[in-house]
This record gives C-alpha cells, structure tokens and sequence, in this order.
C-alpha cells in the first residue's frame, strides 16, 4: 500500500469542484484516510513548496495557496503516487488530455485546481505538514476494518 497527498487548491474549493474531484479519485479504486478543510498559512506554504524557493515563480504559488480554504486529502492504495499523478494531467491544462482533471476543469496553469506529491518521499515529507499521525485512518483488508493508527 502506498499513500499520497492531494490538495484540491483554493479554486476547486471555489468553483464548487470537490465532490466531482473527490469523486474521480474513489472511482480509481484508491481510499480516503484522512481529509480536512484547512485555510494554509504562509509558514506552512513555504514548507510546502521549500523545493521551489528559488524560482521566480515561488511569490506566486504562496500567494495563491494561501488564498482561501483548500481540501487536504490523504489517498491509499496501490501505485497511489502514479494513479494521482496520470488523474490530474501535466501542470499546464493545455497539454493536459480530455480526461484528467486539469484536461477537463483548469483553466491556466497558476490555479490548476490540485497538487499530488510527484514521489513516494515527497508523499512523506508532504503528509507530515499537513496531517498529524493520528489524523490518518487505515483500511486493512487482511482484516476488513478500518484502524486507526497511533
């Protein structure tokens, strides 16, 4: 099993997209372990995006993240990194197929509707900032019950 974060950024929240978003995730066959509604800081949005600190465009992606409430998401399943990653498209919804979410809903590549962790160690670092360990609930299907983890 593996985990992945996914942020339904500022615009999905705004334009009313999560239950569609939300939706398109469940029907690829990955879990739901934990999910919060959250308005980012500053602080945590430099921690977030510290690998882009130098670029040019870092202002910008602060600037937007921390805009309005976002949908932090906890996903579990097999090759939940990949499966996250192909669901949402290239960054740029022009080069993003019909299909993906970015191909289908986003508008320009600034607000791009979704964030998922491009690794399995980017995964890790990312769902510490966002979800404590005992936010995070698990399905096990050797037993077939949900745990919590602690």
């Amino acid at each position: 099993m593996q985990r992945t974060l996914v942020l339904l950024k500022p615009d999905s929240v705004q334009r009313g997209l999560l239950g569609e978003l939300i939706s398109r995730i469940e029907r690829r066959g990955l879990r739901l372990v934990a999910m919060k509604l959250i308005q980012v800081n500053e602080t945590l949005a430099r921690q977030h995006y510290s690998d882009h600190i130098t670029k040019p465009f870092f202002p910008g992606l602060v600037k937007f993240i921390t805009s309005g409430p976002l949908l932090a998401i906890v996903t579990e399943g097999e090759n939940a990194v990949k499966i996250i990653r192909s669901l949402m498209g290239p960054t740029d919804p022009k080069d993003a197929p019909p299909g993906t979410i970015r191909g289908d809903f986003a508008t320009s590549v600034g607000p791009n509707l979704i964030h998922g962790s491009d690794s399995v160690d980017s995964a890790t670092r990312e769902i510490s900032l966002f979800f404590s360990p005992d936010e995070i609930i698990s399905y096990t299907r050797d037993i077939e019950k949900w745990i919590i983890e602690s």
